[in-house]
């Protein structure tokens, strides 16, 4: 049985000697290629970034409101009530 080869993407960029040399000083630091150390470094960053844009931070008094809220909700308003027969004549009930 044979072993499945890896997918690989490649990704090319341009970048200022400046930064290069940054990258290379970096990587050599760390006992690395270079491309070893800006794919970790990308995969860090992209991983930061998706968290941060998927969690929602709360202060402590936030997080109690939304306690209490999911607790005990408020009773349905006017308006609501209104929209939910909307939803259900347009959707059906279920």
């Amino acid at each position: 049985m044979s072993t499945p080869i890896a997918s690989t993407a490649r990704f090319e960029a341009r970048i200022s000697h400046d930064l290069h040399a940054l990258l290379k000083r970096a990587a050599e630091i760390q006992g690395r290629t270079m491309t070893d150390f800006v794919v970790a470094a990308v995969q860090d960053a992209a991983q930061r970034a998706i968290a941060q844009a998927e969690v929602i931070h709360l202060s402590l008094a936030d997080q109690q409101r939304f306690a209490k809220a999911l607790l005990s909700p408020p009773r349905p308003s006017a308006a609501l009530k209104r929209a939910m027969a909307r939803h259900d004549k347009l959707f059906g009930a279920e």
